[in-house]
């Protein structure tokens, strides 16, 4: 079986072909996923990317999948992860309802479902206002987010707490190092480029040079899927045995042994996603 893992992120397995927009690791292969899949016609029989399809536009959405379509193999298995707006938009609802019946307890859980919903489409800087929600000294709804958003928030929320309570020093030979950048970037051309710019820009035209480069970036949301649209989205393109699955269920076979969607406990990486399996036919 030859395995593709799309935008894997540090989230990878050695038997399986792992590419990235930048190189995570080793054998991780560079390359911008916008410009295609860098592989010939029925290459795989299984392709997999998780919490990247929501980071294209929507018009540019089909065309990836289409290439999904084009690597795999008659037979073969597409599988696809995705925050669930579903779920997310249903536990919304719960905890609307619940803060305004007065349960305080859900207040919080009600902003964090808001944040959820919108902050990685809206944001303008790295992490946005969830960075921010994450990083409090006292998280009053740690449990709550956590069994929501799994693994990942998890470490977040630990390495935050870490440096409020314990803050690193700087290291003296870090402050040298420094030194030295500043002069580099005062001898070569991003600090010119950056000098130039605000020399022709207003501020405000600089700030939204600078927010317009960090929504270009990558991390911003471009779109939303249910277990409706994707399913419409897989059969546009071709694909049959469009099935709606959970972390440990699959076409693939060991699935859970490669502890993609799911962690060697059998915990559940990210507890907020749909997700979705489709086969290529036989024509």
């Amino acid at each position: 079986m030859k395995y593709l893992n799309l935008g894997c992120g540090d989230r990878y397995h050695p038997d399986w072909t792992n590419i990235n927009f930048t190189s995570t690791g080793e054998g991780v292969i560079a390359h911008n996923l916008k410009q295609g899949i860098p592989f010939p016609d029925e290459s795989f029989d299984v392709v997999y990317h998780s919490h990247v399809l929501e980071h294209f536009p929507k018009t540019e959405a089909e065309p990836f999948i289409q290439e999904c379509y084009r690597v795999l193999s008659p037979q073969g298995v597409l599988r696809i992860v995705v925050p669930d707006l579903e779920q997310i938009t249903r536990m919304y609802l719960h905890s609307l309802e619940k803060a305004s019946n007065g349960f305080e307890e859900w207040e919080q859980n009600y902003h964090w479902m808001l944040l959820e919903m919108y902050d990685q489409t809206v944001r303008n800087y790295p992490g946005g206002e969830m960075k921010s929600f994450l990083s409090r000294k006292e998280l009053s709804n740690q449990e709550f987010v956590v069994k929501r958003c799994g693994v990942e928030i998890k470490n977040i929320i630990l390495s935050a707490q870490t440096q409020i309570l314990s803050p690193k020093p700087v290291p003296e030979n870090l402050i040298s190092k420094l030194i030295k950048h500043i002069y580099r970037l005062l001898r070569y051309s991003d600090y010119r480029h950056q000098a130039i710019l605000k020399v022709i820009l207003s501020s405000t035209e600089l700030e939204s040079l600078k927010i317009g480069q960090f929504r270009q970036s990558g991390e911003i949301h471009q779109w939303m899927y249910d277990h409706y649209s994707l399913s419409v989205l897989l059969k546009n393109c071709g694909l049959e045995k469009i099935t709606k699955r959970t972390a440990d269920q699959s076409y693939i076979n060991d699935w859970t042994g490669f502890n993609l969607d799911t962690e060697p406990d059998g915990s559940i990486y990210k507890p907020d996603s749909l997700y979705m399996e489709a086969v290529k036919p036989v024509l």
